[in-house]
This record gives structure tokens, C-alpha cells and sequence, in this order.
């Protein structure tokens, strides 16, 4: 089996047990209107395919684009959490 092939199960899989594991973790929780947007707008399985191999790379500007993008979520609504999440990773890559 090709290593794509392999990549592609596993993501496939990440996505199915992260989709599954907040169901059953968050089924018996009340959330606010605010935690529901976030929920719907841009759902956990999704993101995790994403952003889960940037936490595993060793090159340093990836690693300082991700922790940028981390607390940029921790402060902004998503669609600024994008545009500093693209442009840091953009002018890390170059500088770096």
C-alpha cells in the first residue's frame, strides 16, 4: 500500500473518530447560542484533517504559523483568525 493511500485512510479515520468522539462526549451538554455558531460554523472533524498534521512537522515556521493561529482563535472570530493564520504562515515560510 502507497504511503498517500495510507494517508489518506488514516485522515479519513481521524475525521470519522473526531466526529463520532464529539458526539458522545458533548451529548449530554448544554451549550450557550455562541458555543452552538462556533459548533456549526466550522465543525471539529473538519478542521482537525486540516490543521493535525501542522502539529507534527518539524519545520519551524509551520510550528510559529500554528501557535500564532492558536492564539489568534483564542482572540478573533474566524474569519480574522484565517487572515492571520495564511498571512503568518505566508511571511514565515519566506523568512524562514
Amino acid at each position: 500500500m502507497s504511503l498517500t493511500i495510507l494517508t489518506i485512510l488514516l485522515m479519513a479515520m481521524t475525521t470519522y473518530l473526531t466526529r463520532i468522539g464529539g458526539y458522545l462526549l458533548l451529548r449530554d451538554r448544554a451549550f450557550s447560542p455562541r458555543v452552538k455558531a462556533v459548533m456549526e460554523a466550522a465543525p471539529g472533524c473538519v478542521l482537525i484533517t486540516v490543521i493535525a498534521p501542522h502539529f507534527v512537522t518539524r519545520d519551524p515556521a509551520d510550528l510559529l504559523a500554528l501557535a500564532i493561529s492558536l492564539l489568534a482563535a483564542m482572540r478573533f472570530s474566524l474569519l480574522p483568525v484565517v487572515a492571520i493564520s495564511v498571512g503568518a504562515t505566508a511571511l514565515l515560510r519566506y523568512l524562514l
